[in-house]
């Protein structure tokens, strides 16, 4: 359900800010050339919660785009569910760790329907790899202060996920992706909750894509 919402409020956002012709077969002109570098934040909604990230892409071919991207992020196990308690504090029980993930992708994006559809609209198919870190801090101490007690481990990870940009300015960039990310920890795991240990963090997030091209 979740996942629907996202999609469901997203929506009308995404067919507001683009233009009337988005999505129309492509004329029988030649494409537009846009600048090869483009830099800018991730806004991202994902099962977890909202997390925020930058990017960097390279145009290496009409169709083909490099990428490394860092986001910073919540990470909960898909046991755990939230209460109020009498004093109006949200707390989970059993909890003994905060998850937050910051995973670094490199990648590349493929263009796809070049031929058919016109610049207003480019989606494409994004596949990443790279290290993912895991901060875990003690969840019965106050959010800031734990930080003092982070402990850091490394995952391997990356993500696949299919994507769009939207209208022709060749300064602004903006776009939406939906993405499936998997990262594998090594070792004992991360303990979310009390006994449970994750060694595998998956999670389907959508990404508000905001930034500017340039040459």
């Amino acid at each position: 359900m979740k996942k629907i919402l996202y999609i469901l409020l997203l929506f009308p956002l995404i067919a507001t800010l683009s233009q009337k012709r988005i999505g129309e077969l492509a004329p029988d002109t030649k494409p537009m050339k846009f600048p090869l570098n483009s830099w800018g934040v991730d806004i991202i909604f994902s099962e977890s919660g909202f997390g925020l990230g930058t990017f960097y892409w390279r145009q290496l071919h009409e169709d083909l785009r490099a990428f490394v991207d860092f986001s910073v992020g919540e990470s909960k196990d898909e046991r755990e569910i939230e209460y109020i308690d009498y004093y109006g504090n949200l707390i989970t029980i059993g909890k003994v760790n905060r998850v937050f993930i910051l995973p670094l992708n490199f990648g590349f994006h493929y263009r796809l329907f070049k031929k058919d559809l016109t610049d207003n609209l480019r989606p494409y198919l994004a596949v990443g790899v790279g290290p993912h870190f895991i901060v875990s801090t003690p969840y019965d101490q106050e959010f800031f202060t734990s930080f003092g007690k982070a402990k850091l481990n490394v995952a391997a990870g990356g993500y696949f996920g299919i994507g769009a940009l939207f209208g022709t300015n060749k300064k602004n960039l903006f776009g939406m992706i939906i993405t499936y990310s998997y990262a594998h920890l090594f070792g004992a795991g991360i303990e979310n909750l009390e006994n449970r240990f994750r060694t595998n963090i998956g999670s389907i997030s959508i990404t508000l894509t905001m930034g500017l091209m340039y040459d």
